[in-house]
């Protein structure tokens, strides 16, 4: 069982490395808040190609292989139970219900920046379909790998405890703000960071997950929304050529439901 969840993990977080194949374009730029792809010079074969930025991975990528270790390793799940003790045992705090909500509080933050006039990098078309990519890539591997890894929570409710689902949605926001306003302000993508944190602090504090679980979960997200980034100029090229009023219809799979996200472009 060990080796397929390992396998599935490794394949989430490497996956970006396929899409080096086929994507054809440069890194977006940004002017006047719309999302612009500027080709590169063809290579021998005459393809239009860009690296896959692997360096802006490493940091997630540490957070989820320290997450797999806090699994089996002494070392890690001794970490987890002073963790658990510091924040919970001893101090037995009330029920919060905040992290249900601040999960999605970069999110919409981006969104209600952009109503007041504080435009990030893209418009409300590409910056939609990111976020719905970006949802439906943690949504899938989080639910799947909670299954896979079968890991007991703290309070023993159930055996999907990691990697934790809420804080992966909120770091998945949080990269999404981070991404749409680093070149306004970083104190917009700091503060989303700060609610993810938030989030992953009551996680542990209501006694549902474990530190391993939200390092993990942290991770994820970040990964899921900076694939959707990578991704999502090879699909424009593909998709939006004309300024012809376009509608898309994409899945979304998150907290365990499917749904389906609406972009219409005038």
């Amino acid at each position: 069982m060990h080796k397929y969840f390992f396998a599935a993990l490794m394949i989430f977080v490497w996956s970006g490395s396929a899409f080096t194949l086929s994507a054809q374009y440069t890194d977006t730029t940004h002017q006047n808040g719309v999302l612009k792809i500027t080709p590169q010079a063809p290579d021998t074969n005459g393809n239009h190609s860009r690296k896959f930025p692997y360096k802006s991975f490493i940091v997630p990528t540490t957070l989820v292989v320290y997450g797999v270790l806090s699994l089996h390793t002494d070392a890690f799940q001794d970490v987890n139970e002073t963790v658990k003790e510091k924040i919970y045992t001893e101090r037995q705090p009330g029920k919060c219900n905040l992290d249900n909500y601040l999960q999605y509080a970069p999110a919409v933050a981006v969104y209600g920046l952009n109503a007041v006039g504080i435009h990030g990098k893209n418009n409300f078309r590409d910056r939609t379909i990111i976020y719905a990519m970006s949802s439906l890539f943690m949504g899938i591997t989080v639910n799947s790998v909670k299954k896979i890894a079968g890991e007991t929570r703290p309070d023993g409710s159930d055996n999907l405890s990691f990697p934790s689902g809420h804080t992966a949605t909120a770091f998945a926001a949080a990269a999404f703000m981070w991404q749409e306003y680093k070149n306004v302000s970083p104190l917009y993508g700091i503060a989303g960071y700060a609610a993810a944190v938030a989030t992953g602090y009551l996680r542990i504090s209501n006694n549902k997950h474990w530190i391993g679980d939200v390092v993990a979960g942290a991770g994820m997200g970040i990964i899921s929304t900076k694939l959707a980034y990578w991704i999502y100029p090879a699909i424009k090229r593909k998709f939006f050529r004309d300024k012809e009023a376009v509608t898309v219809i994409m899945p979304v799979y998150q907290n365990s439901s499917l749904g389906l996200g609406l972009v219409h472009h005038f």
